[in-house]
């Protein structure tokens, strides 16, 4: 076997490989050789198959599996041996592979793109802030009185009232997709709460402006992304009946409210607020620091970019960016959507500050527990109530929703690690400061 390097510009590499035509009938020779006391065929005892009718019957399929297996293990030491690790799988061509025939060489193209060296940084040196929110007494107030919001109840609006958001309305529902009646469509003296959003988009705000006892058909159509692939994308009709129209009306904020939401006494639930509201504060003061420190990583880690993982990131980024300004546009029913300035510079940043953040996690070994992920599934479970069954066993059967769930673990892990080395000073401010800097950051 024969490598010879045809490409060494950049991140781009290119290689020759040649297998000739002794070394594939040699391996051919060795995997029958290997098979044959094992190897049984009527009119034949047990070993006994003839070299010659076994290369008849099988030496074609085992000289495909001789090819590959020699190139993957060519390709494995010279992986081995450079260094290199490939953005994305190599491009492999046999050339001449239409009119190659038994008997002749083989000439196999390898190309790719590997991953540029990592630079070391010194983190020490990175300065950050990190701005800290005391949980004062305005804040608990407000915070009770939103509780009591949630803990209203509800009672029937006067008769012939039209239904408000955030009203409760009753009502008995059958969904149709294409004119039939679909699984979990259908429901009875369902109380659904308009303005809650916990139906799927454009469903509740149809209901607003009702009287008890109409008939309205919603239109609706499912978001492409939904879980139930069966339903995805689909447009939908649901008949409803509203059965009664509820005005809600806020708890008061006592001992027995406070029972409503697992505290002994209306102190044990300001407490629980507190804990609480000092964990918000604490996870967007956070998420300020951390785009403090990419921007701090973007500017100080200059590395080369492997072009593929850039034009994959940007078209992806552009088309997002699209479909946020095109937000009636739900399926890729559209145009062709080219890579913009603003996406291929975003693009960049994204790859040059996951390729570093990616090493400096493999390097110190930072792993995301199986315990984590599961903990992250119940999280995301949770956006679809009564659902998740269906969800966790679709996260189970797809890897690529698992990697977008471990991805961001991932990074926070990484982060995290970064923080424990920086420099980090930390600034007393007002809830206020930090909802500004917050919509500054957005």
């Amino acid at each position: 076997m024969q490598v010879d390097e045809t490409l060494n510009k950049g991140l781009k590499r290119a290689y020759n490989i040649l297998l000739t035509a002794d070394e594939l009938e040699e391996g051919v020779q060795n995997k029958l050789l290997e098979a044959q006391p094992t190897f049984e065929m009527k009119g034949f005892r047990k070993g006994k198959v003839p070299m010659s009718l076994l290369k008849k019957q099988f030496g074609e399929r085992v000289m495909g599996e001789v090819m590959q297996e020699t190139i993957d293990n060519a390709m494995k030491e010279h992986f081995e041996s450079t260094g290199d690790r490939p953005a994305q799988q190599p491009a492999m061509e046999m050339k001449d592979g239409e009119k190659w025939k038994k008997g002749d060489d083989v000439e196999v193209s390898i190309s790719y793109e590997k991953l540029p060296d990592i630079p070391e940084v010194d983190f020490k040196k990175i300065k950050l802030n990190r701005m800290v929110v005391e949980v004062d007494n305005k804040a608990i107030k407000e915070g009770l009185e939103n509780l009591s919001k949630n803990a209203q109840s509800f009672s029937d609006r006067k008769k012939g009232s039209k239904s408000k958001d955030g009203d409760q309305v009753n009502i008995n529902f059958v969904g149709k997709i294409d004119g039939e009646a679909f699984e979990g469509g259908s429901g009875e003296d369902y109380p659904l709460v308009l303005g809650s959003n916990s139906f799927i988009p454009g469903f509740e705000e149809q209901l607003v402006g009702k009287k008890s006892g109409e008939k309205v058909i919603v239109n609706v159509s499912f978001p492409s992304d939904y879980n139930s692939k069966d339903l995805a994308g689909k447009k939908a009709v649901f008949d409803c009946d509203i059965n009664s129209v509820k005005e809600p009306s806020a708890a008061k904020i006592n001992d027995e409210m406070a029972k409503q939401f697992g505290a002994e006494d209306l102190k044990g639930l300001k407490e629980q607020l507190k804990d609480r509201l000092g964990t918000e504060y604490a996870a967007a003061a956070r998420q300020l620091t951390k785009r403090e420190l990419m921007d701090a990583l973007d500017k100080n880690v200059k590395l080369d970019l492997p072009e593929s993982l850039v034009e994959a990131e940007s078209s992806q980024i552009a088309h997002q960016l699209w479909h946020d300004k095109n937000p009636n546009v739900e399926g890729h029913d559209h145009p062709e959507i080219k890579t913009t300035p603003e996406a291929k510079k975003i693009g960049k940043r994204r790859v040059k500050l996951g390729l570093f953040l990616a090493e400096l996690g493999r390097k110190n070994e930072i792993t995301v527990s199986d315990q984590e992920m599961q903990q992250a599934m119940f999280e995301e479970a949770r956006k679809y109530p009564g659902q998740e069954k269906e969800f966790f066993d679709f996260v189970q059967k797809n890897d690529e929703v698992q990697q977008q769930i471990r991805a961001p673990l991932f990074e926070d892990k990484v982060v995290d690690f970064i923080f424990e080395l920086a420099t980090i000073s930390e600034k007393k401010v007002s809830k206020d400061n930090l909802q500004k800097a917050l919509e500054k950051d957005d």
